[in-house]
């Protein structure tokens, strides 16, 4: 197939590989092209062949892998009401179950729990399944759950009576995977995917009617933008949040008034982002807005939350970043991000008296999940780092006091003095200084002996965190330092560098990578002929783009679902999410300028004759997002230009999407087959 746009023409000749009928097939593969089949099988027997030695290292690593995980763990349900939720599982069970018990019921008592949905009951007979939750009505007497089978993420929604764990028969298929309760328990909101798999509509379901009777409450028309709908904990209001990745929009419905129209809050304008979170009469906004690159808090009065009646509150400071808010009767809280780490934030919403909490760690993670309920003091939030295993806690926003609520449990047993975290700084090509997080024994040689396993992701604004992996410890236990680079385009040192990171800078995020791994090498932590790279989709990208710049500097590379034709992909705007990803990577169907960004890069298209390392890219048959044949295609070509290279392996998952398999050991098993591969290129079987 060839292609002309902007005076270039380009020939792909493994075009073939893209089935005509893949919107259908992705809801039923039993119709994809037998060709095309045929050739993916036999890529999976090949790949089978080559990692046929590693078989046994495969089964010592997952055992490993699955005596670090508690089998029968279960979380400590969060207050709503009259009721605790929280979710555990059974031991061998590869699906969450999700419970209920009495708000001040003992949690370890299990004769209190009601069961609400079981997991690997609903899988049964199932090559895959996926579940997006269970969501409870105001009234407690219903829930909405739904699940994928295909790994397609075309979700249904079915309606449970919590009283009798019967479903009833409302059945709400191709949605995006969840609903949001009217506050009487009678009716829903939800979204409905199109056939370009694009969240464009937001309809209301009566319970007990057909879907085809469902009321359209708004429709995005603009292909660019993606949709969601939320609520929020005072079930006033209806959030429809309508965004790319530079732009934002929220129309908001009145759950007093179930039948009006959405109410626009503020137009949205190109690169301008807001989101919102109530605080009783008033409205608590994120915004980048007027130059707050790094963010900043506004309020509006709830009654009339157009942008003419925003009032700062938490004003910009460059080189923090607001990463997300939330508001309570009496606390007005935010994460942050500084000088690469993150921080709680608190305020008292009626003294303006803000306090922080934060941890001394040189690298950590935390997580906030906030509360269930409006009127609190109570939240609740999680921390680890690479190597201590991750805590929850209970934080009195008021007393200032953190209570210890769970520790994670590592049964086969876990000293974090056996190992070390460290962050270390690589200079890049135009002098920025890149974090990379390290994870290592204590008594690992620091003399470039050590294999290394080389993360990276860099885009979207995603910052990947240092928190505690306990599949990363088979590697570090194996003599491995294991190894994030932070690179541009991710949020790590502020949103500057995320914009460092995309459109025409894109380059920055592969020059990144690369410096990370010449510092690893200068520093004695390893050689270049023992780091192996590893990403996944637009982290693929990055696998991709540094195999083709850098291939003498890498043993081996895993691109997981890696987002590797990206000129093609961002041509094509029939595809999933090519119009919402073009603020990210450009639109080269509309400017030349932006084609020639992309064109520079696009790994597909910079495949040439080099000395390719080792290489295997893991593909999703039913993935939306990265569609099969990218990998499927990139291989190909890679054996045509550099045959004398490699080997390059494609293991095409016939039965998942995106995420790969879905149940938590099958997911351990696709760990311990991509680790084994970088064990073995490593030469440490």
């Amino acid at each position: 197939m060839s292609d002309t746009r902007h005076g270039v023409t380009r020939t792909d000749d493994y075009a073939w590989m893209r089935a005509d009928n893949w919107q259908a097939m992705f809801k039923d593969t039993s119709i994809l092209d037998p060709e095309i089949r045929a050739h993916l099988e036999a890529e999976n027997a090949y790949m089978n062949a080559a990692m046929d030695d590693t078989r046994p290292l495969q089964k010592v690593l997952f055992a490993e892998m699955k005596g670090r995980i508690k089998e029968d763990d279960s979380s400590i349900p969060v207050k709503d009401g009259p009721y605790a939720y929280g979710t555990n599982f059974v031991t061998g069970g590869e699906q969450p179950r999700y419970f209920r018990i009495p708000r001040d019921a003992d949690p370890k008592d299990e004769s209190a729990r009601q069961l609400l949905l079981d997991g690997d009951r609903e899988a049964q007979g199932k090559d895959y399944f996926r579940l997006s939750g269970i969501d409870h009505s105001t009234d407690h007497n219903r829930g909405i759950w739904g699940y994928d089978d295909k790994g397609s993420e075309y979700f249904t929604l079915k309606v449970r009576d919590l009283a009798t764990g019967e479903d009833l028969p409302d059945v709400i298929d191709n949605t995006a995977g969840g609903g949001v309760w009217a506050p009487d328990g009678q009716s829903f909101f939800y979204t409905l995917q199109d056939d370009n798999h694009r969240p464009s509509k937001v309809f209301h379901h009566i319970v007990g009617q057909p879907q085809s009777e469902d009321r359209l409450v708004f429709e995005e028309k603009d292909p660019g933008f993606f949709m969601g709908v939320g609520g929020s904990l005072l079930d006033d209001v209806i959030y429809i949040d309508i965004h790319d990745h530079e732009t934002s929009e929220y129309r908001i419905l009145s759950t007093s008034d179930l039948a009006a129209e959405p109410k626009l809050v503020a137009a949205r304008e190109e690169g301008v982002e807001y989101s919102m979170t109530e605080g009783g009469d008033v409205f608590y906004i994120l915004t980048n807005d007027g130059d707050a690159k790094d963010f900043k808090i506004m309020q509006a009065p709830f009654a009339s939350p157009g942008k003419e009646n925003w009032t700062e509150v938490v004003p910009h400071e460059p080189g923090r970043l607001i990463l997300s808010h939330m508001a309570y009767a009496r606390h007005l809280i935010w994460l942050e991000r500084r000088d690469g780490l993150p921080r709680i934030m608190i305020r008292d919403r009626k003294s303006g008296e803000e306090h922080e909490i934060a941890f001394a760690e040189e690298a950590y993670s935390l997580g906030l999940s906030g509360a269930a309920e409006y009127d609190t003091d109570i939240i609740r939030f999680s921390y680890s780092s690479m190597t201590t295993p991750s805590q929850l806690y209970d934080y009195n926003m008021a007393t200032r006091e953190r209570r210890l609520l769970k520790t994670q449990e590592v049964p086969s047993g876990h000293n974090p003095a056996d190992y070390v975290t460290r962050r270390v700084f690589a200079r890049s090509h135009d002098g920025a200084e890149v974090p990379v997080t390290l994870l290592y024994r204590a008594d690992t040689p620091l003399d470039g002996s050590a294999p290394c396993l080389l993360y990276g992701y860099g885009a979207y604004g995603i910052a990947i965190p240092a928190s505690f992996s306990t599949n990363a410890l088979s590697l570090a236990d194996r003599g491995f330092v294991y190894a994030i680079a932070h690179v541009r385009g991710g949020k790590d040192k502020g949103f500057q560098w995320y914009e460092d990171g995309k459109m025409e800078n894109k380059e920055n995020t592969f020059k990144d990578f690369i410096a990370a791994a010449d510092h690893l090498v200068a520093q004695g932590f390893t050689a270049f002929d023992r780091i192996i790279a590893e990403g996944g989709s637009a982290g693929g990208m990055l696998m991709g783009a540094i195999a083709n710049m850098a291939p003498e500097k890498f043993a081996g590379i895993i691109a997981a679902v890696p987002f590797v034709d990206v000129l093609n992909t961002m041509l094509d705007d029939t595809l999933p999410l090519t119009p919402p990803e073009w603020p990210e990577w450009g639109n080269p169907i509309e400017s030349e300028e932006e084609y020639h960004w992309i064109a520079a890069y696009s790994p597909y298209d910079k495949v040439e004759q080099k000395p390719y390392p080792p290489l295997i890219a893991l593909s999703g048959l039913t993935d939306p997002r990265v569609t099969y044949w990218e990998p499927t295609k990139w291989i190909a070509k890679l054996r045509e230009k550099a045959p004398e290279a490699g080997p390059y392996l494609l293991k095409t998952n016939m039965a998942a999407g995106h995420g790969g398999k879905s149940g938590r050991f099958q997911r351990l098993e696709e760990i311990a087959f991509e680790y084994a591969f970088a064990i073995k290129v490593a030469g440490k079987m």
